[in-house]
């Protein structure tokens, strides 16, 4: 059987009756950046206080932090994101587990996948940081304990202004990775670039349309973070000693 294309139907009204169904994957792509945004912040957070743990030298704190890291980063992430929603509401008390099963759509789909994506990513953010700080020479330490620095300003002043311009690089991967991972969403009822577009092919049957549209969103809103992430890179440079690609001086 011929498939037949039809592109006009992005002008179409949508049977949610929210307008056009270019207009719901507009609404669409303003979830998968909230999603996204906010995940990127805890990850983020997270992330730089697990992997500064790890690096010092409190035997029982690099110990919770490893722990924490082997945790989320093994689990698979749509398994994880069942477990904050349809587990984590049965394991609080009666009362407040209640009140999170009662949030009104799309606002109970929404916090459960920021804490998922959140979390998750926050564990490779952490195996980043570790790794920047790991990478410099032991001296810079050395030399910041001798001027009288104590171990927060250390790691205040001397290591973590370079570990991130570091991991700079791989931390745009990682935000990268949170607005591609927040499609699994829809899988708990967020109607998200992915949701948008599956729902859209389920009722007008235009598959091919619907997920050419979603991959193009995907692509530009990729893009203008390799493009933000660039230049942040050349203006964060240290000249003499990394360069703005990532790649250290001489």
């Amino acid at each position: 059987m011929d498939y037949h294309w039809n592109w006009n139907i992005f002008w179409q009204q949508s049977p949610d009756g929210h307008g056009t169904y270019f207009d719901t994957l507009i609404s669409g792509t303003g979830w998968t950046l909230a999603v996204s945004l906010l995940a990127w912040l805890i990850a983020l957070s997270m992330g730089s206080l697990v992997g500064v743990l790890r690096t010092t030298r409190v035997g029982w704190a690099r110990a919770v932090c490893t722990a924490y890291v082997e945790l989320f980063r093994n689990i698979p992430l749509l398994v994880q994101l069942f477990l904050w929603y349809f587990v984590l509401p049965e394991l609080l008390p009666q009362r407040l587990g209640d009140a999170i099963k009662q949030i009104a759509p799309p606002w109970g789909a929404f916090w459960p996948a920021v804490l998922c994506l959140g979390f998750f990513t926050s564990s490779r953010v952490a195996e980043q940081i570790r790794a920047g700080i790991e990478s410099l020479p032991r001296g810079q330490r050395q030399a910041a304990t001798a001027l009288g620095l104590r171990g927060a300003q250390v790691y205040r002043y001397v290591l973590l202004p370079i570990a991130y311009r570091v991991v700079l690089p791989p931390l745009t991967s990682e935000f990268m990775n949170i607005i591609k991972n927040s499609s699994v969403a829809l899988t708990i009822g967020l109607l998200e670039i992915t949701g948008r577009a599956r729902s859209m092919q389920e009722f007008s049957f235009q598959v091919f349309e619907a997920f050419t549209a979603a991959t193009l969103l995907y692509m530009v809103i990729s893009l203008v973070v390799v493009m933000l992430a660039r230049w942040l890179e050349r203006r964060v440079a240290v000249p003499g000693f990394i360069g703005p690609a990532g790649q250290a001086g001489h």
